[in-house]
């Protein structure tokens, strides 16, 4: 089936027949613009169904397709149906017995839950050779030297193998990536090969260019024996014209955000016809950023048949909901103390007024800096949160006019200003990189060491994020947040969490947009409570300490917000 975009779409004519379906795209070629029909049988979503090679191949008919340019004539080619092979794990795994795999999840520390009608979700693999993945992958896994998988690699990767669809919850730096890009291109590699004009065969979504770019990379890594197989990256900030060209001549992978996709789908540069494997990474912050509409646009146009796997760092009502509607009897997988402050990163909270944040920081900044020297150790890789863009620029500055090597990311700089102070900073050449939320999910630089918030986020949820930045992959971290009063509603829940992890128990709170609008009316109800406590602290013989005040006033907020709690998962 090919994208229709909203505006053109004629509710008189949408009837359709139960035999066929019929779509179209427009291609470019030598500046003659061809159009070509695709016909393709209409079938039920059955994401197990198997079909064998041989029965598509006299479907797919390749020789409709010539070398060279395009002839201007119509041409009708026929859209193979997707592949679902038959897949089995080797046969030791096959061989364990429920309380074995019981066993190994408990060790990988993995929460897995399928739907009472399904079937039990796949076992947990600890090696890639149990897998039995294409001969070709597993070269690309030996030569850049992964040698066992992640918790979220074991048993995610089952269940993408096996055809099912997968609701993934993670915390960042687990290796999801390379989770859902090793099934998803031995998917590919069982599909009829994409043809010019054909629209991809996968489909990966993302809220971020940076984090689409990590992904690309990934999927390349992965795929760099297959000398056939090609991907195309579609973001928002880079020559739109270069992306038209790579995804008409057919691509097997694409990895994009959503307002630049839809682009492509309205103008015909791609299709969904092809799609049968489609990933949602970081699908919670794709909502938080408004992307909702554009997602449903996708979802709602694929093929009946695909597979789906939704990836999110945090549990909310919204992602359950999308996960419903989309998802078909999918199998949950939970790794780790999803959502919560890592117990691998210390933190330190310190007051200081607005107006002297910055002096602060320099401060700070330089004194690590001679310690550093002395030491002879290089600079330790830190990335500084600010609030706002003007304000990201302004720190930078500062922190070079001090003789350290800073570099701003934000929304405002073009995307070849994003892409070089990334690779700046991932290379060492830049040690400092100071950041709105832009660079809070999805950046993965190995060996960040210490994470400031210059100025704290607006909840739990985006503090989190952050401080993930560093303590990644088992090593330790640090984080340091400058708080003033107008915080004191977030830092009381930051002291609580960072009790709680110390003491051992689970940390947990609600999540989603949902949850952060009660947040913000609670902190407003809680500034209205802290300047009447400053007024009566005036008028009053004895002052009063604000902060102290706090500890006690978060006990309401943490009763109105059992109910929305609920709907995050458990830690």
């Amino acid at each position: 089936m090919s994208y229709v975009p909203p505006h053109l779409r004629d509710s008189s004519s949408s009837t359709t027949t139960t035999t066929s379906k019929t779509s179209s795209i427009t291609l470019d070629s030598d500046f003659t613009t061809t159009k070509l029909s695709y016909t393709s049988n209409s079938y039920p979503k059955n994401n197990n169904n198997n079909n064998s090679s041989s029965n598509l191949s006299s479907s797919f008919n390749a020789s409709r397709w010539t070398s060279g340019a395009l002839s201007p004539s119509v041409r009708s080619l026929s859209v193979p149906d997707p592949v679902f092979p038959q897949w089995k794990p080797s046969e030791r795994v096959l061989r364990m017995k429920p309380e074995q795999i019981e066993e190994v999840r408990l060790r990988l520390n993995v929460d897995v839950t399928a739907a009472p009608d399904s079937t039990p979700a796949p076992a947990p693999i600890e090696t890639f050779t149990d897998m039995c993945l294409h001969s070709s992958i597993m070269e690309d896994i030996a030569f850049h030297e992964y040698t066992r998988p992640t918790s979220i690699q074991a048993q995610a990767m089952p269940v993408a193998l096996s055809g099912r669809d997968l609701l993934g919850c993670a915390e960042t730096g687990s290796g999801k990536t390379a989770a859902f890009s090793i099934p998803m291109i031995q998917h590919c590699l069982a599909q009829p090969p994409v043809r010019r004009g054909d629209g991809p065969i996968a489909l990966v979504l993302a809220p971020t260019r940076e984090l689409a770019q990590q992904i690309e990379k990934e999927v390349k890594a992965f795929s760099r024996s297959l000398e056939s197989f090609k991907t195309a990256i579609v973001v928002g900030g880079t020559n739109i014209a270069e992306q038209r060209s790579e995804l008409r001549a057919g691509v097997d992978v694409v990895v994009a955000t959503p307002g630049r996709f839809i682009d492509h789908l309205q103008q015909g540069n791609t299709s969904l016809s092809r799609v049968s494997f489609v990933v949602l990474d970081e699908a919670d912050r794709m909502l938080d950023m408004g992307f909702e509409p554009q997602i449903r646009e996708v979802m709602q146009n694929l093929p009946e048949k695909h597979q789906t796997l939704l990836f999110s760092a945090t549990m909310p009502v919204e992602i359950e909901a999308l996960a419903q509607e989309y998802l078909t009897s999918p199998v949950q997988v939970k790794v780790g103390k999803v959502s919560s402050p890592t117990a691998n990163v210390s933190q330190i909270l310190e007051k200081v007024s607005e107006t002297e944040k910055i002096d602060r920081l320099l401060a700070l900044l330089v004194e690590e800096a001679s310690q550093a020297e002395r030491s002879g150790h290089p600079f330790p890789l830190t990335i500084v949160f600010v609030e706002r863009k003007t304000r990201c620029d302004e720190v930078a500055e500062a922190l070079v006019a001090q003789g350290l090597h800073a570099v701003a990311l934000h929304g405002g700089r073009t995307q070849s200003e994003r892409e070089a102070a990334l690779r700046d900073f991932r290379n060492g050449y830049t040690n400092i990189l100071v950041a709105t939320d832009v660079a809070s999910r999805g950046l993965d630089v190995t060996g960040v060491a210490h994470v400031i918030n210059l100025d704290l986020p607006k909840s739990m949820e985006d503090y989190v994020h952050r401080i993930g930045r560093t303590g990644r992959a088992g090593s330790m971290g640090l984080a340091t947040s400058f708080y003033s009063d107008r915080d004191m509603f977030l830092v009381a829940h930051i002291k609580k969490a960072i009790a709680d992890v110390e003491s051992g128990n689970p940390v947990a709170f609600a999540t989603g947009k949902v949850a952060r609008r009660k947040e913000r009316e609670a902190a407003a109800a809680h500034k209205e409570a802290r300047i009447s406590l400053s007024k009566l602290s005036m008028n009053g013989p004895a002052s009063i300490n604000i902060e102290d005040k706090y500890r006690f006033m978060i006990a309401s907020s943490n009763i109105k917000r059992e109910g929305a709690a609920d709907s995050a998962w458990d830690d």
